[in-house]
């Protein structure tokens, strides 16, 4: 349909349980009802800043601008009718099925339009009386924001869509269904963390194979429709660690784990796989494979089947093809020799892995993965170790290359989106991070880079949806909860950012990027005295960090110690890092007033791609903003107007 606004919306659905019968039975006392019914509904709606679109018989289509408010006011209707019904006769009783989905919607002529009102109206049946459904959507920007348990109610087939949808069930207090209860505090079956593989092989030096294999098949796996897979940063944290699966369970908030050992001998591997009930801690599958070694790409295969069988999904044709391998063995063992390295990312390891995926590619030119995988490290080496500029257009050459050869690659889509993202080509990133998405919905970084990439274009709803995501599937990584504070305080959330800074602080007590994203919050709500608490702790750790530094500066300026604020400037001032130079004579030179001096650093960032992201949006940089000089910064840099 064309002519009409799109954006990102929540849509609720109600029905009246019962409607059509009591219609047929008593038509006058069914009118009776049903003005009550509206009467007892629509107060609600403002109050959660719904917008009531349009009312469709005995049911209400309600937009909202998020889930999180749709989600609140649904249980406050379902528990204010709850109550209601205790005290009415049975004749006045009223009962509702309420079913909400998250996505785009198209505005035109009053109405709306779109899959997510479609979504949102065969969700509701699925609902029980007085009952809510809320679709995957829905649930990734509210789990853990209310204290009302969701039930995963798997995949369900709606009519008129064309993919199945993963559909969660509300479980209201005077529900007794205890068992529903359990399972979700047990954490969702279709949740599955991949635990490093433990390398039982006699040469330690064969340890990259046991580490490679677990990559593999997180990477095989996360394209089992159906699956939430955990990416890899967080699960490194279990390498080598003694925890019961249960334990595990809990603090990755998955229901099924895959665990097991390689060994690795000559020719000949032995895999021991086995798949466990993390609330149970029982055994689901398992299986030895004694195979030579040209034959694990047919154990990696076999393993992601057995997986998805033992969870009663299918492995489509498709996605079994899809993971862009290679059939020669040393290439093969180059490329796992390399990804060990990037587990692990500084300047030698990167160009000791650049070397060998350079070996591997030679080896076998048709090697997807390792295309991608080499301009990922390119990438890295120019974040800090080499020149930004050559290395960028190595790892776009790269990109390219594994485009050409593996268009179906949902890792080669992710490389081409960093070599854009790297040259501020924002809306070419957002096409391949799309693509991506598509393709594997698992990608943890490419959730995270799409929620950075809106979030540069203002459009935050759907930035904190992929930063939530992203969140989801890599809950241990420091940098996905940095990025979700900081695009929660950026778009007016503060509060609701200290909350997950407050978790992300519990779990990374020495990173100085929460810190800073805390920090960054208390000067926003202009809580000087916690800010400079929370940058005195992160000071203890990391005393040299330019960003923790530069923000200090900020905070002496904001409350009034402007001397203080100028001598940090001056020490940051003589550091050989030209890039600390100038985010300190941006940060501390907004915050002075002294923008002459901003906007010279500014525009030298802007050249060399190292600008401060959702800097056209951030309140603290307001100054910045509302100068007439900064629509020029905006040009240079690829941001809208």
């Amino acid at each position: 349909m064309s002519g009409g606004e799109r954006r990102l919306a929540a849509i609720m659905y109600t029905d009246i349980v019962g409607y059509t019968a009591l219609t047929q039975l008593d038509e006058s006392r069914a009118m009776e009802v049903l003005e009550r019914h509206n009467q007892l509904l629509r107060p609600f709606f403002p109050k959660f800043h719904g917008k009531e679109v349009k009312a469709i018989g005995d049911s209400f289509l309600v937009e909202f601008e998020s889930a999180l408010d749709a989600l609140k006011c649904a249980t406050e209707i379902q528990s204010y009718l709850h109550d209601y019904n205790v005290s009415s006769k049975e004749e006045w009783k009223i009962k509702l099925r309420i079913g909400i989905h998250l996505g785009d919607v198209i505005h035109r002529v009053g109405d709306i339009f779109g899959d997510a009102v479609n979504i949102a109206s065969r969700i509701e049946p699925i609902a029980t009386p007085e009952g809510i459904c809320v679709s995957q959507q829905v649930y990734d920007q509210v789990q853990n924001k209310l204290h009302i348990p969701l039930v995963s109610l798997g995949e369900k087939s709606l009519k008129n869509v064309s993919a199945p949808v993963a559909v969660y069930s509300v479980v209201m207090p005077w529900e007794e269904d205890h068992e529903k209860v359990e399972l979700v505090i047990q954490g969702d079956s279709r949740r599955i963390a991949v635990l490093p593989f433990v390398s039982m092989s006699p040469d330690p030096n064969d340890e990259y194979f046991a580490d490679g294999l677990t990559d593999e098949l997180i990477t095989r796996i996360s394209l089992v429709r159906g699956l939430e897979v955990i990416a890899r940063t967080s699960i490194m944290n279990y390498k080598k660690k003694e925890k019961n699966a249960s334990q595990i369970g809990k603090e990755l908030k998955v229901g099924t784990l895959l665990e097991g050992s390689v060994r690795k001998a000559g020719s000949r591997i032995r895999v021991s796989a086995q798949l466990i009930n993390a609330n149970t801690e029982g055994h689901l599958w398992a299986e030895n494979y004694d195979r030579n070694l040209e034959d694990i790409f047919e154990v990696q295969s076999s393993v992601a089947e057995k997986v998805a069988g033992a969870l009663k999904l299918k492995l489509l044709d498709e996605e079994k093809e899809r993971v862009e391998s290679t059939n020669n063995i040393e290439a093969y063992t180059l490329y796992l020799k390399a990804i060990q390295l990037l587990n692990e990312v500084n300047e030698t390891n990167c160009r000791e892995a650049i070397a060998l995926l350079k070996d591997a590619i030679s080896k076998d030119p048709t090697f997807v993965r390792a295309y991608a995988e080499l301009a990922s490290a390119w990438w890295s080496l120019g974040s800090g170790w080499a020149d930004f500029t050559t290395c960028v257009n190595m790892a776009e050459a790269a990109a390219r290359k594994a485009l050409e050869l593996g268009p179906e690659s949902a890792e080669a889509h992710l490389a081409m989106a960093d070599a854009h993202h790297a040259t501020d080509r924002f809306e070419e990133a957002l096409s391949e991070l799309e693509k991506a998405i598509r393709i594997n919905p698992n990608l943890a970084d490419a959730n995270s880079l799409l929620g950075q990439t809106y979030g540069n274009f203002g459009r935050f709803d759907e930035a904190i949806q992929y930063y939530r995501k992203a969140c989801s599937l890599d809950p241990l990584n420091v940098a996905q909860a940095g990025g979700l504070i900081m695009v929660l305080r950026v778009s007016g959330k503060a509060d609701e950012a200290l909350e997950v800074a407050k978790g992300a602080r519990e779990l990374h007590r020495r990173t100085p990027w929460i810190y800073l994203q805390t920090a960054h919050c208390y000067l926003q709500m202009k809580d000087f005295a916690n800010a400079s608490e929370v940058l005195a702790d992160g000071l203890r750790f990391n005393p040299n960090d330019r960003h923790l530094r530069a923000t200090r500066g900020m905070a002496y300026t904001l409350s009034g110690k402007k001397e203080e604020a100028i001598d940090e400037l001056r020490d940051l001032m003589k550091d050989e890092s030209e890039s600390t130079r100038l985010r300190a004579q941006v940060w501390i030179g907004t915050a002075l007033g002294d923008l002459d001096q901003a906007f010279k650093a500014l525009m030298r960032e802007a050249e060399t791609h190292d600008w401060w992201p959702f800097i056209k949006f951030d309140p603290l940089f307001e100054g910045l903003q509302n100068d007439p000089r900064f629509p020029e910064f905006c040009k240079k840099v690829g941001l809208l107007p």
